[in-house]
């Protein structure tokens, strides 16, 4: 069977984005391992979405000429649209775009899967309406924290289409890490609305803690920052500066791909971040993990990608500019091997239930798990 297969993927401006490529990575090579192999790809760069998974792809619509999409869905069996955090006014783009493609799929008769969503947190009147109608025009609906769950049961779509999951790349990467005396951090540039002085002194203060609390070495890995050598942009950017503050030299690392970024996360002592993937790959190995969420956004994801492997180590910007982060640090590495047995004992389940879920979802796309 022909699946499309859409995500926030395709490197533009040569900057990659590790968390987007993951969620689509991680759903082609589920489909491929339940027999779907023919796949086109919805991308903003096609050619490189086609060559960094060897499948068939696509550009995506820039405004509302539909054309293509319609004829690109019309010669599949089924559409699945990947994880992300993109069905929020936030983005209001994204949410028309995906609508669009539930829209056709629902006037062609093809199956749709929406897996591993966050939604909202904020949906004004308009794009509630268009999320409510795409999650319910779809025959399976992912999402990855019970926040997102719940905000579906205010919209009304239907129980039995909707499942609470874990991310779709929490498991890209399986096999075991032996664990480093580092400390893995990954900071978006987006710090909210706060001073962002500020708060780069204080990540910059939390992290001096870190190395005088535990003796790791500090690591800076970005998951969204040039491929190529030049000005950092992106995480590199915040990396450079808050590495200039530290009282210890710190290694900061260029960007790569997704299946390295998980590695790396997965055979850290302990993760900083403020950024989703670098948590979700932690955890999923029971790496005790701070997050420092910057808006009502991140702290829905971040709270959710640590609480489905049960850590709860969260640290707003409110609390980080009080100075309350040495005090969390203290709590979350005394607990580190208590964190680390339980994340493992509930990624073991986790895995079965994601593959469950998968199984699922290709049953709901046509096809045979």
């Amino acid at each position: 069977m022909r699946v499309v297969a859409m995500g926030d993927v395709g490197v533009l401006d040569d900057m990659m984005h590790i968390g987007d490529e993951a969620m689509f990575e991680a759903c082609i090579g589920e489909l491929r391992q339940r027999g779907i192999t023919d796949i086109v790809g919805l991308s903003a760069n096609p050619a490189d979405t086609a060559a960094r998974y060897g499948i068939e792809a696509v550009a995506l619509p820039t405004d509302d000429r539909t054309a293509a999409l319609t004829e690109t869905l019309r010669g599949s069996d089924a559409a699945i649209i990947t994880g992300g955090g993109n069905l929020s006014s936030l983005w209001p783009t994204h949410v028309r775009t995906r609508s669009a493609i539930g829209r056709i799929a629902r006037d062609l008769g093809k199956p749709l899967v929406v897996t591993g969503q966050t939604i909202g947190p904020h949906l004004d009147v308009t794009d509630s309406a268009l999320v409510a109608e795409l999650l319910g025009s779809a025959r399976l609906v992912g999402l990855r924290e019970s926040r997102s769950y719940q905000l579906c049961q205010r919209l009304g779509i239907p129980a039995e289409l909707l499942r609470q999951t874990v991310d779709d790349a929490s498991f890209l990467v399986t096999e075991p890490v032996e664990t480093s005396g580092y400390c893995l951090v990954t900071l978006a540039n987006h710090v909210g609305d706060t001073d962002r002085g500020a708060v780069e002194q204080s990540i910059a203060a939390l992290l001096n803690d870190v190395v005088a609390t535990t003796g790791l070495s500090i690591v800076f890995s970005p998951h969204f920052a040039a491929l190529t050598p030049g000005p950092a942009r992106g995480d590199s950017a915040i990396h450079e500066r808050i590495a200039a503050l530290l009282s210890a030299p710190a290694r900061v690392l260029p960007v790569t791909d997704s299946r390295d970024a998980a590695r790396l996360a997965r055979g850290a002592a302990l993760v900083v971040c403020s950024r989703y993937h670098p948590a979700v790959f932690a955890v999923s190995a029971g790496v005790p993990t701070i997050g420092i969420p910057v808006d009502d956004y991140t702290e829905t994801k971040l709270t959710g990608a640590l609480s489905n492997f049960g850590q709860h180590s969260t640290l707003a910007v409110p609390r980080l500019l009080g100075g309350e982060g040495a005090a969390l640090l203290r709590q979350t590495w005394a607990a580190r091997q208590e964190i680390r047995a339980d994340g493992q004992r509930i990624a073991a389940r986790a895995l079965t239930e994601s593959s469950q879920w998968w199984d699922d979802v290709v049953v709901a796309l046509g096809g045979q798990a």
